[in-house]
């Protein structure tokens, strides 16, 4: 068994003590579950799932709480304090996770936030984190679908557009003028795969392509049209955060879904709302 440092282990009991229970650390010896965080009614021999790291005196030590980083990951965390060596972000353990400033690509200042990359240094062995994240981030040529859909991490604004890591280890980029909603630094959200480009450069939007959407939000507005006495100030002159904020889908799905209702003669589109004809909507 090889313990891994900055990730959660299953290890097993081996004794109790006043202060907590020893875990069996194979190589690594024993290590200390504080009482804090040991399970009501937990006995030797009992398998708990622990999350290691250093102490103050850089021994190993275990949590059961989950951090906001692990070792391989990246993550966006709030610098809880500042001295002459680097940054102490806030990752949720008591112990706070050490910036260097070899390792800022600008000087982190407490209160503010920041993407990282949390990894093992290899000269101390501490976990530590890099703000350097460009180094970390996969070169691979991803094997992902159009369409497919991925987790993402909103990165940086650029001119372009927002940069997201995506599945923790690609970067992605989100064009401006296919983004439908607000979207800031260090937000987390599902979006979906472009055409992978020869380059292997991931290009994303926030909402799945195809037809589909449009049906099925052509149903969701016709149904919001009676619950709101069959009219609404919505148009397609409404911006597209508006649009978002009422109805979770972009300003293309709101116009196309428009105009498929009124192709079918489901609504009226008036100056300066949309409303209901007297025709009922048929069932699918």
């Amino acid at each position: 068994m090889i313990v891994k440092l900055g990730a959660f282990n299953t290890l097993k009991v081996v004794k109790t003590v006043d202060f907590g229970v020893y875990l069996d650390g194979d190589e690594e010896g024993e290590i200390l579950l504080p009482t804090r965080y040991v399970p009501e009614g937990t006995a030797p021999d009992d398998m708990l799932r622990v999350f290691l790291y250093l102490d103050n005196e850089e021994r190993m030590i275990a949590t059961t709480l989950e951090p906001k980083i692990q070792v391989g990951q990246f993550a966006y965390l709030q610098v809880a304090w500042t001295n002459q060596f680097g940054a102490f972000l806030d990752w949720g353990l008591m112990k706070d996770l050490f910036v260097p400033f070899s390792e800022q690509r600008i000087k982190m200042e407490q209160g503010n936030s920041y993407i990282v990359y949390c990894r093992i240094d290899d000269e101390s062995n501490r976990i530590v984190a890099t703000g350097k994240i460009e180094h970390y981030l996969s070169h691979e040529i991803p094997e992902y679908t159009e369409g497919e859909e991925v987790n993402i991490l909103v990165w940086q604004k650029t001119d372009l557009g927002f940069k997201a890591i995506v599945e923790n280890k690609f970067a992605g980029l989100i064009y401006d003028n296919e983004i439908f909603r607000p979207l800031k630094t260090g937000d987390q959200l599902t979006a979906f795969i472009k055409p992978i480009r020869e380059d292997g450069k991931i290009d994303l939007i926030l909402q799945k392509q195809g037809y589909e959407p449009v049906d099925d939000f052509a149903d969701q507005f016709y149904s919001y049209l009676q619950q709101h006495e069959g009219s609404t100030t919505f148009n397609d002159k409404s911006s597209p955060t508006e649009i978002y904020d009422e109805f979770k889908v972009s300003k293309k799905v709101f116009k196309k879904a428009i105009g498929e209702l009124y192709k079918r003669h489901y609504i009226l589109i008036d100056k300066d709302c949309i409303k209901l004809t007297s025709k009922p909507k048929q069932q699918k």
